[in-house]
């Protein structure tokens, strides 16, 4: 099967969605279909608003248009709701081709804290956006489940994985910082939540890894706390894998694919009972929520560290690809292709 995906966000990007994406297709391509990507490289970009590091496409609706169709996919999935995203949505509603989308982010409660944007304003332009959509692919039941409740149609299930041979566990602990240390892992954001970590009363050293637009006012804010930057591979695991507790305080994200990171590495999560934790904490061996995230982050200590990551050992991106490709639609109907082949 020739599979087109179209996404705003790629390499160099580090994200969940690209880790998702990439993950995916990595088992997608492992399967025989031939993929093509229309991501940002190559495009005339400009910086997005407040995320200077993520490029948007200027004006690309021509040329997707035309790569779309040079490619000639059986199946096309938009993977975000930016320029590219956007253009090639309104190419194949001109065109009558079937696509899927996919809800990575909680885009209306990213905007609301920035710009002030009520949050019904935002959700009906994304409903409006993934309303053509023949499937809206979704992290977790609890998305699924908000979106349904803003009249979102046609939501369907799309689990996540974790890379278990890089995230695994270990025997060192930071032997640099004053222990216990509390790490969180993530883009250094305001939706990220995390002066609630920052400013708890815990024993020990609180480690951030990643970057962000928040960085240099939350140096300033909590200076006691440990700011590293962004890591990517076999530095970002051991990060996780020496850390005593992974501290998740963001309260909007659709998945939280950090959290399977830490756990898979043997590190116990901490965080509160919202959306995201609550679908991937489904055993209490992995993890503590609780509304207070100082006890939640207390009581991670405790917790067997070998149970954390056999627990991790159930999340697969084989098993969420697979779901991928089961959610793809024929671009064409048998009858179009048809015609078209005459």
């Amino acid at each position: 099967m020739r599979i087109l995906l179209v996404t705003d966000a790629w390499d160099p990007q580090v994200n969940g969605v690209v880790m998702t994406l990439q993950n995916t297709l990595a088992w997608v391509r492992r399967w025989g279909h031939e993929v093509e990507v229309i991501s940002p490289t190559g495009f005339k970009t400009f910086p997005m608003p407040t995320y200077p590091e993520i490029p948007l496409a200027v004006m690309p609706g021509r040329e997707v248009a035309r790569r779309i169709r040079a490619f000639d996919p059986d199946a096309i999935h938009i993977a975000t709701e930016g320029p590219l995203g956007s253009a090639a949505r309104s190419h194949c509603l001109k065109e009558g081709l079937a696509f899927t989308t996919a809800y990575h982010t909680c885009f209306p409660e990213y905007v609301k804290p920035r710009f002030g944007v009520p949050l019904w304003i935002t959700y009906a332009m994304m409903r409006r956006f993934h309303a053509p959509s023949s499937a809206v692919l979704v992290a977790t039941p609890a998305i699924r489940t908000l979106l349904e409740g803003h009249g979102f149609a046609n939501v369907v299930d799309w689990g996540r994985g974790v890379d278990t041979e890089l995230f695994r566990p270990g025997p060192d602990r930071f032997a640099d910082y004053p222990r216990p240390v509390f790490v969180n892992v993530g883009r250094v954001a305001v939706e990220k939540n995390l002066p609630a970590f920052l400013s708890l009363d815990l024993p020990g050293t609180k480690l951030v890894v990643g970057d962000g637009p928040a960085r240099k006012e939350l140096e300033r804010r909590f200076p006691e706390a440990v700011f590293v930057g962004a890591k990517r591979g076999e530095e970002l695991a051991s990060y996780y894998r020496r850390a005593d507790v992974f501290v998740f305080p963001s309260r909007t994200d659709t998945f939280g694919l950090v959290l399977a990171e830490a756990m898979a590495s043997g590190t116990p999560v901490a965080a509160y009972p919202v959306r995201g934790p609550i679908d991937v904490l489904k055993d209490p061996a992995g993890g503590v929520m609780d509304t207070d995230l100082q006890v939640a982050a207390l009581k991670a200590l405790t917790l067997d560290r070998t149970k954390v990551r056999r627990y991790a050992e159930s999340f697969s991106w084989e098993h969420s690809s697979r779901q991928f490709v089961s959610s793809l639609v024929p671009a064409r109907s048998r009858e179009a292709s048809v015609a078209q082949a005459a």
